[in-house]
């Protein structure tokens, strides 16, 4: 039995349920809905469908960040109980909540002299971020000592593949992603972007693909040119959805359909009201493991 605890942010999107399966700890990030705070719970205290409909309706969305305090109050009770932390971060291309992390990390050891606290920059974000969470708690599940464990995690985060697609612009307009003049005319040209996360963490937009089928179409094909072992892929697969259910089975099918040997069914869940404040409703990512992210 390990004597280490895994933790992440909420950010990892996935359910309470499987992160109550897979024995995995999270802290929660913050949302703000037309100046009103709420922690973000995985959905318990604002259904996600529920929260995008609210952007539908025009409702101002932002984020806050997990500040010192917060994760010190996150990491102390596990260290009270005589265990060691490996926390895996939400990519610091996107977020400073690594560095939040980090501090506490030092304030804590001061007073846990005796105990490891290992932070991690998972640079990935979303269900991918909660598909390199999965394979930890895998690791984890081999008794893989704490050490060796940050090793693997850094030997291997990189072959995490995230693509994401938005079929609404307006978000990227409202933050600033985009001018106002080409999200105009990107939608009046139907066009989907297709992005993926470098290997600095960092969302990077990839192809302006015109048609939700089209993007639909290429998102798999990434699949195919990146994954492990192309067709033969045989490691699990997630995707994300903001509110966009039928799309993600939709894409779910095309996956199963081109991948025979893929480890079970591709696991769906929502995008998250943290990264959903930035996507907007629409938005839907696919997660693979594959080569190498070198740029």
């Amino acid at each position: 039995m390990s004597n280490y605890v895994l933790t992440c942010c909420s950010t990892a999107d996935l359910s309470i349920e499987y992160l109550k399966k897979r024995n995995i700890n999270y802290i929660g990030f913050h949302y703000i809905i037309d100046g009103k705070d709420y922690l973000d719970d995985l959905g318990q205290t604002i259904p996600y469908k529920d929260f995008y409909n609210l952007m539908r309706s025009g409702a101002d969305t932002k984020t806050s960040q997990v500040n010192v305090d917060e994760f010190i109050s996150f990491f102390e009770p596990f260290l009270k109980k005589g265990l060691d932390i490996l926390h895996v971060s939400l990519s610091s291309g996107i977020s400073s909540a690594f560095n939040s992390a980090n501090i506490a990390q030092r304030i804590l050891l001061e007073s846990y002299p005796n105990r490891k606290i290992i932070i991690i920059d998972s640079l990935a974000a979303s269900s991918g971020y909660g598909l390199l969470m999965d394979k930890i708690a895998d690791q984890r599940d081999k008794n893989l000592p704490i050490s060796q464990l940050q090793s693997w995690i850094e030997d291997n985060k990189l072959n995490l593949h995230h693509w994401f697609y938005s079929t609404d612009l307006s978000y990227y307009v409202k933050g600033g992603r985009i001018t106002q003049a080409a999200g105009f005319i990107g939608s009046i040209l139907r066009m989907c972007p297709l992005l993926n996360m470098n290997d600095k963490g960092m969302l990077i937009p990839r192809f302006k693909v015109v048609g939700k089928k089209r993007v639909m179409s290429k998102i798999v094909d990434k699949m195919i040119e990146y994954a492990y072992d192309n067709i033969d892929y045989s490691e699990k697969c997630f995707i994300s959805h903001a509110d966009c259910l039928d799309d993600a089975l939709e894409v779910a099918r095309n996956i199963e359909k081109t991948f025979p040997k893929l480890n079970g069914k591709v696991e769906i869940f929502n995008v998250g009201t943290t990264i959903g404040s930035h996507t907007g409703p629409g938005t839907l990512a696919l997660f693979f493991w594959g080569t190498k992210r070198s740029e």
